[in-house]
């Protein structure tokens, strides 16, 4: 009876956990870009610091959460394509010298991440969807939504 309890609840943490792990993530802009879709390859360069402009001339910044928080890992795998570390390091040198104007910054939280979009003219970043409020607007990536199928950045 114990071993039967025990196992059941084990199976139940383990489901939980592997499901709170997979979440859905959406590119969140501020509401004064003029983008309301990219394509994977300039979401790509935009997480990068590969492009520092829109094509409106504002400086974009690029805002995420910490490269070894575990809602990140599948931003670093299907967007970046680079280990934790990896990332860390672009961060450091992607901001080198743009001390007014960082290229990526990090979010201690959701609700920072997303105030910190809609307070910076030029700003994207990523959160999870049940985060996201009026005061930013939803990106499409590759021509999809987030809870849309074939959605990049969905959880499962």
């Amino acid at each position: 009876m114990f071993r039967q309890r025990f196992l059941s609840v084990s199976i139940f943490v383990l489901i939980s956990a592997s499901l709170a792990a997979a979440r859905d993530i959406a590119l969140v802009s501020n509401k004064s870009n003029a983008i309301g879709a990219l394509t994977v390859p300039e979401l790509v360069k935009v997480c990068k610091a590969q492009t520092d402009r829109w094509p409106d001339g504002k400086p974009i910044t690029f805002v995420m959460r910490a490269p070894s928080v575990p809602e990140m890992k599948m931003v670093l795998e299907k967007v970046y394509g680079m280990s934790q570390s990896e990332v860390s390091s672009l961060i450091v040198t992607s901001n080198h010298g743009r001390p007014t104007h960082p290229a990526i910054l990090i979010a201690t939280s959701d609700e920072e991440l997303v105030n910190r979009v809609a307070s910076t003219p030029g700003a994207v970043g990523v959160v999870d969807v049940y985060s996201i409020n009026s005061s930013v607007a939803v990106v499409k990536i590759a021509g999809k939504l987030p809870l849309e199928p074939g959605y990049l950045l969905h959880g499962n």
